[in-house]
């Protein structure tokens, strides 16, 4: 499973319910012969690119060069915030990032088929990523909502040239809750079509994320609040393997 490529429309699942979505999958670029990929290490291997715009992988590489700084950049504030050096992630959990890259790509619902009461169907049901910090690019047709305490729903209004950034689980389980994973969920009723570029900044394939020592009492858990229930908290063991078990459960 290398997880690269495009998938049609209702192709990923969220909580077992198709998304009203499709997209390209993408990756590190990773040649035959690099150590994971001749292991045949899951979601590691060589991209896969449309025939057209025959520019389109030169300019994705690119793109991705640029957010691995920018994600970078951003664990090294969240570093100081903790009380850490600045470097940690590069020196620990992060030596060899997982980086993933999607675009997405959410047709506009037929609104005039509807029943009353009928609901269009979300373009990506309520979730949340699985690494330390998705940094996503969208055009203007909004859509995207993120939930706060009480099971409130807000809009992220879309802003030219601003980045919107979400915690990921890792970060929620290295914290032990100081930061929280922000559920999310996409509902493109802009009667136009959308577009988002999320890039994700995840440990390493081979990291074990543990809770750091960080001082004071840790928050409460908030299993109850989470889509799926489970906590992040009792999980235990390597971040490839937690990955896995996730994306599984999107292409069954």
């Amino acid at each position: 499973m290398t997880l690269r490529g495009w998938f049609a429309v209702g192709g990923e699942l969220t909580s077992g319910i198709p998304d009203r979505k499709e997209g390209l999958y993408l990756g590190q670029e990773l040649s035959d012969d690099h150590p994971r990929v001749a292991a045949k290490v899951p979601l590691h291997g060589r991209n896969l690119y449309p025939e057209n715009p025959a520019d389109l992988g030169k300019v994705i590489v690119e793109y991705q060069r640029h957010m691995s700084e920018i994600g970078k950049a951003l664990l090294r504030g969240i570093a100081l915030g903790l009380g850490m050096s600045e470097d940690w992630f590069a020196e620990t959990i992060c030596r060899e990032p997982t980086e993933l890259f999607r675009l997405f790509h959410y047709p506009p619902p037929d609104l005039s088929n509807l029943k009353e009461g009928e609901h269009p169907g979300w373009g990506v049901g309520e979730h949340t990523d699985y690494g330390l910090l998705t940094i996503l690019a969208q055009d203007d047709c909004g859509g995207l909502q993120v939930k706060l305490p009480g099971n409130n729903w807000i809009d992220v209004i879309p802003e030219p040239s601003v980045y919107v950034c979400n915690i990921g689980d890792m970060l929620d389980k290295l914290t032990e809750g100081r930061y929280r994973s922000t559920p999310h969920r996409v509902l493109n009723a802009s009667g136009r079509q959308r577009v988002s570029f999320p890039f994700f900044v995840d440990p390493s394939w081979d990291a074990e994320v543990t809770a750091l020592p960080l001082e004071g009492s840790r928050p409460a858990d908030d299993v109850e609040r989470r889509w799926d229930g489970k906590s992040v908290h009792t999980w235990s063991g390597l971040y490839g393997d937690y990955l896995v078990n996730k994306v599984s459960k999107i292409f069954p």
